[in-house]
């Protein structure tokens, strides 16, 4: 009888393990990549300014995109907006229109690809073919310099990226929150993920959807209720 209920002891000790083993190789797997890179990507500013950052990802919706920019200039409030090249390409007037109103314009990379899996040359040809259509649109304004910020498209870093970041001179930035707002369209999720606990030093990363634009007047008045000003990524890392 002892020894039945010791084997089964070890057999049920056995199987517990498999699973522990198992569930924690599913973790790891699905854990982001931060800890597996080489280079510096920031997450996070200055807690000490009392701003927090607007990032826009953009490859798409221009409209909304102008839309975005008219709410912030209401507000008197600053953003990066990280373009994407091809976007740029199709969309010279609207790029214009935010260079123009004071907005920071960020890199997004050329085609929105897997940066993790590109070669250093790779890399700096997103980046760089990208940089020199931004700056073939917006040379002409008064006091224009290009801005030396990165977005990896999806948050994809390796070292071929920070390699190729270093080479070419460009902070890599990515986000303390994400409003995750090109998957779930609801206004009040987005306004939640981008304001609930809020502190200063926040980077926090929107896209031009419908429901984005919906809710920004109160993410701002949120920003603005606890005290703090929304600017641009430069202004607060």
């Amino acid at each position: 009888m002892k020894e039945r209920h010791f084997r089964t002891f070890w057999a049920n000790f056995v199987i517990a393990a498999v699973l522990i083993a198992t569930f924690a190789i599913a973790i790891v797997t699905t854990t982001p990549a931060r800890t597996q890179t080489v280079g510096n990507a920031i997450y996070e500013g200055d807690a000490n300014r009392g701003k927090v950052a607007l990032m826009f990802n953009v490859y798409e919706n221009p409209k909304n995109v102008e839309k975005i920019a008219d709410i912030l200039s209401a507000y008197d409030f600053n953003a990066t907006f990280f373009v994407g090249g091809s976007w740029v390409a199709k969309n010279q007037n609207t790029l214009l229109l935010l260079a123009a109103a004071g907005f920071e314009i960020g890199n997004h990379g050329y085609l929105h690809r897997d940066h993790a899996s590109l070669s250093i040359k790779q890399n700096m040809d997103e980046i760089s073919l990208t940089r020199r259509l931004v700056d073939k649109v917006l040379e002409g304004l008064p006091d224009y310099s290009p801005s030396l910020l990165f977005a990896p498209p999806s948050g994809s870093m390796g070292d071929n990226m920070f390699a190729a970041c270093d080479k070419l001179g460009y902070k890599v930035i990515m986000w303390t929150r994400d409003t995750i707002d090109w998957r779930d369209h609801d206004p009040d999720v987005i306004f939640l993920r981008a304001v609930k606990d809020l502190k200063s030093g926040d980077l926090i990363l929107m896209h031009p959807t419908d429901c984005t634009v919906e809710a920004l007047p109160r993410i701002l008045d949120a920003i603005l209720a606890a005290g703090l000003v929304a600017d641009k990524v430069s202004n607060v890392i």
